[in-house]
């Protein structure tokens, strides 16, 4: 079992996969500062300076509190539609790039398959030719 477990990993697939995996999770990391460092901020403000990481509809009437933060740290029971709304936008910049990625590889692609590949002589075609010249020169 170990050795059939070994022969997996070292398939170029899974290391494909992990390769893809450590560079999407970076991805998403660089996404979600752009969201909540550079567009959010702007978007609040021309909203009359609202940030929308702290938007939160608070479901504990008991427990008041100013900004998220506190209100998690109170234990109140929130809805925290900002940080939602943040995690859309990320979800769409992901989405977005990904489409352009996966449609310049379908384009490489086609273009590659539209190519005329010259077919490469069997080894019956070569030894005929072989035959050929070899006739050819008997002459």
């Amino acid at each position: 079992m170990l050795q059939e477990f070994r022969k997996f990993i070292l398939r170029g697939n899974v290391i494909d996969l992990a390769v893809g995996i450590i560079m999407g999770t970076a991805f998403g990391a660089i996404v979600k500062s752009l969201v909540d460092d550079i567009i959010m901020p702007p978007i609040g403000l021309i909203l009359g300076g609202v940030n929308f990481a702290d938007l939160f509809v608070n479901l504990t009437p008991s427990k008041q509190a100013a900004s998220l933060a506190a209100a998690k740290e109170a234990g109140a029971a929130v809805i925290a539609y900002g940080s939602f709304f943040n995690t859309i936008i990320n979800f769409l910049i992901i989405a977005f790039v990904i489409f352009l990625l996966v449609r310049a590889v379908n384009r490489m692609m086609q273009a590659k398959a539209e190519a005329p590949v010259p077919p490469v002589p069997t080894a019956e075609e070569k030894l005929l030719t072989e035959i050929r010249d070899l006739l050819a020169t008997r002459r």
